[in-house]
């Protein structure tokens, strides 16, 4: 059975936090409405958009969480267009862990709540959208935790999910990777704590991406 290790994006491959908090501050001006801190953004990072904006308003309708997600897309879409973009650096040890994975024969996905064109863009600009065979994004899946992205991924690796790790530095990650019965696997470079991520249901937390190889040995 193959091996498939499934990465989030956002928090754990790259680090895009610059970039969510400026378009979620401009979706909240664009209805004239007061920013939430980059602290509270940040913790929403890894749903996807319509979620994610319900809990940063939680007082609105679905009706408006649905005009600021499409606000938001405005938003990210400009600042691309116009070269406003900061950049999004992969986190340190990010590309040798995954060219030594791929070598050693796992099979390597993407589960985010990112659009598929903005994942292809991050893993076209960092070279390595080569290395992934199966990528789950929020344009075709229910937002995190709800397991279908990691479902989708198994099947398309013609993996399982005791053959599966999903590595990622949200609860909601950790919540998503338990639900599909697969190893949770948690980084602590992203945007929750070790408490968090153990809380949600991690079996292993990283610190640093040189773990990571050792940590799915291991399975």
């Amino acid at each position: 059975m193959n091996r498939l290790a499934v990465f989030d994006c956002d928090g754990t491959l790259v680090d895009s936090q610059a970039n969510i908090c400026r378009a979620m501050e401009a979706t909240f001006a664009a209805h004239r409405l007061d920013p939430p801190d980059r602290s509270d953004i940040r913790r929403i990072v890894g749903l996807s958009l319509v979620p994610a904006i319900a809990r940063l308003l939680p007082e609105a309708g679905a009706d408006l969480h649905e005009a600021m997600a499409a606000e938001y897309k405005r938003a990210f879409f400009a600042m691309r267009a116009s070269n406003a973009l900061d950049p999004e650096p992969l986190y340190d040890g990010i590309s040798e862990t995954i060219a030594a994975l791929d070598d050693a024969g796992w099979l390597l996905g993407v589960a985010t709540g990112k659009s598929d064109r903005g994942l292809g863009l991050i893993l076209e600009h960092h070279g390595i959208r080569q290395r992934f065979v199966t990528l789950q994004t929020a344009d075709r899946h229910p937002s995190k935790p709800h397991p279908a992205m990691l479902e989708r991924a198994i099947a398309e690796a013609g993996a399982a999910p005791e053959t599966t790790a999903m590595i990622g530095d949200t609860s909601f990650d950790m919540a998503m990777a338990r639900a599909a019965g697969t190893h949770a696997l948690g980084v602590l470079w992203g945007y929750h704590t070790s408490g968090e991520l153990l809380g949600a249901g991690a079996h292993h937390v990283a610190d640093h991406a040189d773990q990571l190889f050792a940590h799915l040995e291991t399975l």
